[in-house]
């Protein structure tokens, strides 16, 4: 059985994430400009690397911000579940732009390192700009982090962690910049290097991150299913419980056991019982699907966790 209950909040928190996302853009837009143009400038490869790594936030935010205008989109015939899983698609997105920075950051530090040609100018007006564009990232990562959590959005939750990454390379910036100004000029692309790894482990936690939800991994343990479901009356027993989704968005089905005797109106009404009684434990659930059986002495008991 199918509730087909539409959730009026689902709308408001995509419209929510999409501001969130909008903001963010605007501020990964000036830092990037700062620190890219002042290390062309200052002919510094790790705040270039960095500039181009704030330069892919930004671009991750235009993805991000398409991924959730499609994501809202409500369900209709050819996507009855809904559109929620385009948000999964921009994150893993996000990632391979993480992958790409990353590459390309590697790539130009070892070019240097194989040179042996550092010509990185430190005044301090690099630190102004550098300490500058981090505070801003700082506040940027906080704040995207706070709502990721309030809306259980995966798509806000990678975008921050590639705003934290951010923060990792430009605090390995500062260091750079203070080893060169001490005579260690290849400080500078050995940094760089170090920023790529910081990179490439955030690309990797997003890709974990949307491989649980496209992969369907269970979301919420069968044992806490099971514990809620049984507690409405009339429920004799509870066996194949699933469930998928993303953080926010979570479908479930089980088969709920009841007393072969009673009307099919009856097991009905147990069966909206049992939606509701998840939906109100677990606010991540948006659909419950219940298949009535009758019970008998040869039903599984409490502890099967067959998917099927």
């Amino acid at each position: 059985m199918n509730s087909g209950e539409v959730i009026p909040d689902a709308q408001d928190k995509m419209n929510q994430v999409k501001k969130v996302l909008i903001i963010i853009f605007f501020f990964n837009i000036a830092v990037a400009l700062a620190k890219f143009i002042y290390g062309v400038i200052s002919k510094s490869a790790a705040m270039q690397a960095d500039g181009l790594h704030s330069i892919f936030d930004s671009a991750g935010n235009v993805v991000a911000i398409i991924g959730i205008t499609f994501a809202s989109m409500p369900a209709d015939k050819s996507h009855p579940y809904g559109h929620g899983k385009f948000e999964t698609y921009a994150s893993a997105f996000i990632g391979i732009l993480l992958t790409l920075a990353g590459i390309n950051i590697f790539s130009n530090a070892v070019k240097v390192l194989v040179s042996g040609q550092v010509e990185t100018v430190v005044t301090p007006i690099s630190f102004v700009v550098i300490i500058f564009t981090l505070i801003i990232n700082i506040f940027v990562t906080v704040y995207e982090h706070k709502q990721a959590k309030k809306y259980k959005s995966d798509l806000l939750g990678a975008d921050a962690l590639h705003t934290l990454s951010d923060v990792i390379v430009s605090i390995s910036v500062i260091i750079s910049l203070i080893l060169v100004s001490l005579g260690f000029e290849l400080a500078d692309p050995f940094v760089s290097l170090l920023v790529a790894a910081a990179i490439f482990y955030s690309a990797w936690e997003i890709f974990k991150k949307a491989n649980s939800t496209l992969s369907d991994q269970a979301r919420i343990a069968s044992s806490e299913i099971y514990d809620s479901a049984i507690e409405v009356s009339g429920v004799k027993e509870v066996h194949a419980i699933r469930t998928r989704g993303s953080n926010d968005l979570v479908y479930a089905d089980l088969h709920v056991l009841v007393d072969p005797e009673i009307s099919v109106y009856l097991g009905h009404e147990i069966a909206v019982e049992v939606e509701q009684k998840l939906k109100d434990d677990f606010d991540v659930i948006r659909d419950v699907v219940v298949h009535i059986e009758p019970y008998n002495t040869q039903q599984l008991v409490k502890g099967d966790d067959e998917s099927v």
